[in-house]
């Protein structure tokens, strides 16, 4: 399956494989800034191998990720970014994954909890909480 890429008024088919280095960078900076456990790096990956994360960090531009593995990285930078448009400070979006939540979908459990399962349906509904919660109508 071939992915866009748009540049301009043209567009042009781009391999799923090659948007993979600037989507690590881009995954390991944000895990960075959540201050992500090892366990809920590879977790954001559908549960990875440790050795896979560590070679996708020292050599992004040599990994190939499947269009699960993008799908998957596509919801945690619209969940960044909501929380980012949500709260007027970046500490504040940062920790916000650590914190205890009342909402129904997190039992008064912190959002990590869900959002680290492993489990695609999650990051999907965290990320479907927050869009709604940064746009109520």
């Amino acid at each position: 399956m071939a992915r866009l890429k748009r540049s301009g008024p043209e567009s042009q088919a781009e391999p799923a494989g090659a948007l993979s280095p600037a989507g690590l960078r881009t995954f390991f900076r944000i895990a960075d800034a959540w201050r992500l456990s090892v366990a809920e790096r590879r977790a954001a990956f559908g549960n990875i191998a440790k050795q896979t994360l560590y070679n996708w960090r020292r050599q992004p531009d040599s990994a190939r990720l499947t269009d699960d593995q993008l799908d998957r990285l596509s919801y945690l930078f619209g969940i960044y970014k909501a929380l980012h448009i949500i709260f007027p400070r970046p500490e504040q979006a940062d920790t916000w994954l650590r914190r205890p939540n009342a909402a129904p979908p997190f039992g008064g459990k912190p959002a990590a909890e869900l959002l680290f399962s492993g489990k695609m349906e999650d990051l999907a509904r965290v990320r479907r909480y927050l869009d709604g919660a940064r746009s109520p109508w």
